[in-house]
């Protein structure tokens, strides 16, 4: 069967691809580059990753093992039991003492894989351990086995005692992921490459870290098998084949999301200190700070980590980054980081209302669920604005996108792509999408980009013979037949243009996103941006937070709040000054209960 894993066909880093103590991401990228493998996920390419096995599965000294055995109990398997199964929530890290484990993966026909066999000395876990998330593939005793269970939180306890043995731990967990995404495991996406939610579900499974293996059921062969075997026909696509054997047909991201186990539940008794809502680098900074100083922590986040900052195809100007890296791959650390100091994190979950007049605050999840916290973090950002051109709502999802993926530049391989923008995120996604197409034309309404780009940046479009910048120009429709976008119209001074292209990318700006706070009076500017400090207090400066919005105990950092610097370097800068806020404000709130006792 030709499968696609979803690690190939990238040209960057994937969200797990680096991690603070490994090779920066300037050396040979982890995660396998250039055009899609035709072979299957057995016979995929060498790998970077062969060389890096004893980073993966290091062997653990007896006093390694000593100093990590007060973090978890004893526990025994008979030969022939399973210590996991694939699709079920993991009960942690298991360490060998004793005996043999043969670790192994399903792939879409239900046949197992080999991964690793682990004896005495090793231990069996990877990044979905953090968080007790469901396996990823399963662990059968192969003889009778001794070893020591450490449960998630006993886990995460561990890599914050044991700093240096705590990094070796962690660069294994990350690398094992980075080895089931190459390797295609998890649950296998089956549609028409060409079909706008199988790219939607691609890029969300993608950009979230997790593994899975895309066929395309008009190319393979093998997948009239597959689809005969699960009772399907076309009017199903896309299909998602789940690692327990469950069969979802057409689903959107929360069903795939729900079924994969991702979303946590939450106890209605527990007050968190701080409830983030949006994992974007403002909100994950404030999460990775507050939850490593103690602080009670849950995120939320209505897609993916990363926002808007999560497309970048590559960020240049970011401290300590000469090289640059990608937005997915700065997300992807920090995701993990705030899940090392025990972020309790819900994605994908959508907010539904913020209730700011109980006490304490309550979030409103859309199932209804309230979630109780004593501050709240605004940390939305924006959302992709659509501009008013004819047909654009007919294509969407087939042709036009609002993001530069690797997903979306394999499907604009050789073709001409039409893009508009003229920020630092369309010129990074221009550049990007430069070294897959056959002709980028960026559209923009200035008289140059100049104004509104970074200066590398518009040298580098400039260096482009690919690339064309056309000034003044808009768009005025779009056409295209039943099934996708075929010709962009615009207007020029020139007089009308058509550019025949199958793929439009928008990088139109973006509207703040705060919806959600309707039933919350907190003050935004003209625009809907949410004023916070002197600005959302009519001037006043005398005990005001300079983050904190005109309702107590809620804040709002980054993209969303009014007068913040659009940039991830500002955000994340917000994202950990705003933890200091939020100690101070608890700190009265208990100074004052004191006194009030």
């Amino acid at each position: 069967m030709s499968t696609t894993p979803s690690g190939h066909g990238t040209d960057m880093p994937n969200v797990v691809a680096w991690s603070p103590g490994m090779p920066p991401p300037d050396e040979p990228n982890i995660v396998p580059t250039g055009a899609a493998s035709s072979a299957s996920a057995d016979e995929a390419p060498f790998s970077p990753l062969q060389t890096r096995s004893h980073q993966m599965f290091p062997r653990l000294t007896d006093n390694e093992i000593e100093r990590m055995s007060r973090f978890g109990t004893a526990a025994r398997w008979r030969a022939g039991e399973w210590l996991f199964r694939m699709g079920e929530a993991g009960r942690g890290m298991v360490i060998i003492l004793k005996g043999l484990v043969r670790v192994t993966r399903r792939d879409a026909l239900g046949n197992s894989h080999l991964v690793v066999e682990h004896g005495a000395g090793h231990f069996l876990a990877e990044v979905a351990q953090l968080s007790g998330k469901p396996c990823l593939v399963d662990g059968m005793a192969a003889e009778d086995v001794e070893g020591i269970v450490v449960p998630p939180e006993r886990l995460r306890a561990l890599l914050v005692a044991e700093a240096e043995l705590g990094e070796r731990i962690m660069r294994a967990l990350i690398l094992r992921r980075v080895g089931l995404i190459e390797k295609g495991s998890g649950p296998v996406l089956l549609g028409q490459s060409d079909d706008g939610r199988l790219v939607s579900l691609q890029g969300f499974l993608r950009r979230n870290g997790y593994p899975h293996t895309v066929i395309d059921a008009c190319s393979d062969p093998d997948a009239i098998a597959l689809l005969e075997r699960i009772s399907a026909s076309t009017a199903d696509f896309p299909l998602v084949i789940c690692p327990d054997g469950t069969v979802l047909r057409a689903p959107d991201e929360n069903q795939v999301a729900t079924q994969l186990g991702w979303l946590p539940e939450f106890d209605a008794n527990h007050i968190y200190d701080v409830a983030i809502v949006g994992a974007g680098p403002a909100g994950l900074a404030t999460a990775v700070y507050a939850a490593s100083e103690g602080l009670s922590v849950a995120v939320f986040d209505c897609r993916a980590p990363g926002g808007q900052a999560g497309a970048s195809a590559r960020i240049e100007n970011y401290l300590g980054f000469p090289t640059g890296i990608s937005g997915q791959a700065l997300a992807g650390r920090a995701f993990v980081q705030a899940q090392k100091f025990g972020a309790h994190i819900a994605i994908p979950t959508r907010i539904k209302a913020l209730h700011c007049g109980a006490s304490p605050i309550q979030i409103e999840l859309e199932n209804g669920t309230r979630v109780t916290t004593q501050t709240v973090v605004i940390a939305s950002g924006a959302a992709y604005r659509r501009p008013a051109i004819e047909g654009l709502e007919r294509y969407e999802g087939h042709g036009t996108y609002y993001w530069a993926s690797p997903v979306e530049a394999k499907l604009c391989k050789n073709a001409e792509v039409v893009l508009v923008g003229g920020g630092n995120s369309a010129g990074q996604a221009a550049v990007y999408l430069a070294s897959h197409a056959k002709h980028v034309h960026v559209l923009i309404r200035g008289a140059g980009l100049a104004a509104s780009m970074s200066h590398y940046l518009v040298e580098r479009i400039g260096s482009l013979p690919n690339v064309t910048v056309r000034k003044h120009t808009e768009i005025v429709s779009l056409t295209g037949d039943d099934r996708a976008l075929t010709a962009v119209h615009c207007k020029t001074p020139d007089g009308p243009l058509t550019i025949e292209s199958r793929h439009l990318f928008l990088f139109t700006g973006a509207d703040p996103n705060t919806d959600w706070l309707r039933d919350c009076s907190v003050s935004v500017d003209k625009k809907g941006f949410v004023l916070t400090g002197p600005e959302a207090h009519d001037g006043r400066t005398q005990d005001v937070m300079g983050l904190e919005t005109s309702v107590p105990g809620v804040f709002a950092i980054g993209d969303v709040r009014s007068t913040s610097t659009k940039r991830v370097a500002a955000a994340v800068g917000e994202g950990a000054a705003v933890v200091a806020q939020i100690h101070a404000l608890l700190a009265q709130r208990q100074a004052l209960g004191v006194e009030r006792a």
